[in-house]
């Protein structure tokens, strides 16, 4: 049956003005309620998806043994030693990488910390740990300046930055460059016989210790 010839339906029919208003709010309100509840579910899932940095817990790793003895057996002399950094980072499976630290025999725990006022004077440079324990500070080899990796000059005596030429004493207070702060300590630790670390990655290029992460 054609258009013209079918008889009026309630279809056809849009209400009257209160109740096409009715039915707007009605539908609009559908619409609000919905939102709501999706991004109350939203949020929760997003967040778990999301890598924890920046709080909460870095874990203990094993400095290699050779290079542990070899740092309680030094004089002044900075000692590179390695270990296995192993990354877990939120749903990605385990990843196991090698590193590296610099250790340094501390003599004088007072004379340490005149070197380093960073670390002991500015509040935002304090450390949550002993930056010296067991009679030995423990250095990151990333350059507090934009996160290149530093090496010990034996002739110089002194902590070299190939990138951008920040200099640093044996007991990593700043000496030359654009580093805004000295080497950034880590937490060191003995546990049944074994010398233990715990990496920690800081902000660089500001002289604050903001912890970014505890991955490489």
């Amino acid at each position: 049956m054609s258009n013209e010839h079918r008889g009026p339906s309630a279809y056809d029919d849009p209400g009257t003005p209160e109740e096409i208003t009715r039915r707007t709010f009605m539908a609009n309100a559908t619409l609000t309620l919905g939102g709501i509840i999706g991004l109350g579910l939203a949020i929760p899932i997003v967040g778990s998806l999301l890598p924890k940095t920046g709080a909460g817990g870095g874990t203990w790793t094993a400095l290699d043994e050779a290079g542990w003895k070899q740092l309680q057996s030094s004089t002044d002399k900075p000692v590179k030693i390695d270990f296995v950094l192993k990354n877990k980072d939120a749903y990605l499976p385990e990843d196991s990488s090698p590193e590296s630290v610099w250790g340094v025999k501390v003599k004088n725990l007072d004379a340490f910390k005149k070197l380093r006022p960073d670390l002991y004077d500015v509040k935002s440079g304090e450390v949550s740990y002993p930056a010296v324990n067991l009679g030995f500070a423990i250095f990151s080899p990333i350059c507090p300046h934009l996160g290149c990796r530093f090496n010990y000059d034996d002739s110089a005596q002194k902590f070299l930055c190939p990138c951008h030429g920040s200099q640093f004493g044996p007991e990593g207070d700043h000496l030359a460059g654009p580093a805004d702060r000295g080497l950034d300590p880590l937490p060191l630790r003995e546990q049944n016989g074994k010398a233990e670390i715990t990496w920690i990655r800081y902000a660089p290029t500001v002289p604050d210790r903001i912890i970014v992460s505890y991955t490489s």
